[in-house]
């Protein structure tokens, strides 16, 4: 498909609201090494199998232990909790992209790209990449830095947190649609912490990009998703208008 050399305009809203870009500050400059896994088939808002809950506890353990290490910020394990249905026109005529069902994921932030890159080749990370590979039916790890950076992400308590997994058929447009559609959900749900990862390498990736973000509350966010007609005729008629999907998950800590 021929991508479009326009700039990216958004779709006009039938309500007359205007959405201005995200206020962005500076990327952080640290590295992340993503790993998401598809443990259990059942919806998560079910019970956890045996062996998924084995799992969790220990990549808890193990992420305290890589947070010893000098060059790693934080290591934190998240767990599914709502995995929205559908994948749309886009994807629908992509059927090679696989889409997320990630109930697991273990995020860990470095001090730089650097020691992300080192740490995805050091043994302690090798042994729990290797212990989610035995239990998991599809695994995806990345290597990745900031591109994009509404504020950090407060991992310190709990919350709904948001991995949305793009994918476009062009990384720039997704980088500019994800400007704008951000700025809806800054505006109409007051979101004030992102961080948007870009794959190191795009060909170790399935997903062009990787948002990140946080909410207190389910009534934060939720109430936008179903009741606000901006969320359908904005920001998913924009990543329809530029060839971009996002496949999000909500997430707690585990």
């Amino acid at each position: 498909m021929q991508q479009s050399t326009e700039p990216f305009c958004p779709p006009p809203v039938p309500t007359g609201k205007r959405y201005d870009k995200v206020d962005l500050v500076e990327p952080d400059g640290h590295g992340y090494l993503n790993l998401a896994a598809e443990v259990d088939r059942r919806p998560p808002w079910l019970p956890a199998s045996a062996p998924k809950r084995a799992l969790i506890e220990e990549l808890k353990t193990r992420c305290a232990d890589l947070e010893a290490r000098s060059d790693v910020v934080e290591a934190r394990v998240f767990v599914a909790q709502l995995i929205p249905p559908g994948r749309g026109a886009y994807l629908e005529s992509r059927p090679h992209v696989h889409i997320a069902r990630f109930d697991v994921v273990v995020h860990i932030i470095t001090e730089d790209v650097a020691a992300a890159e080192r740490l995805a080749a050091d043994g302690a990370f090798g042994a729990l990449r290797e212990r989610v590979t035995e239990i998991a039916s599809h695994v995806h790890e990345v290597v990745a830095h900031n591109a994009r950076r509404i504020g950090d992400v407060d991992h310190d308590r709990d919350g709904v947190f948001l991995f949305n997994f793009f994918t476009a058929d062009d990384t720039e447009e997704n980088l500019a649609v994800w400007e704008y559609t951000a700025g809806w959900f800054q505006q109409e749900t007051g979101l004030d912490n992102s961080t948007l990862m870009l794959p190191n390498d795009p060909a170790d990736s399935d997903y062009t990009v990787i948002n990140h973000c946080r909410w207190d509350r389910w009534r934060d966010i939720i109430p936008s998703l179903v009741f606000k007609r901006t969320f359908r005729n904005y920001v998913l008629a924009s990543f329809e208008a530029r060839h971009t999907a996002a496949i999000p998950i909500l997430y707690r800590l585990a």
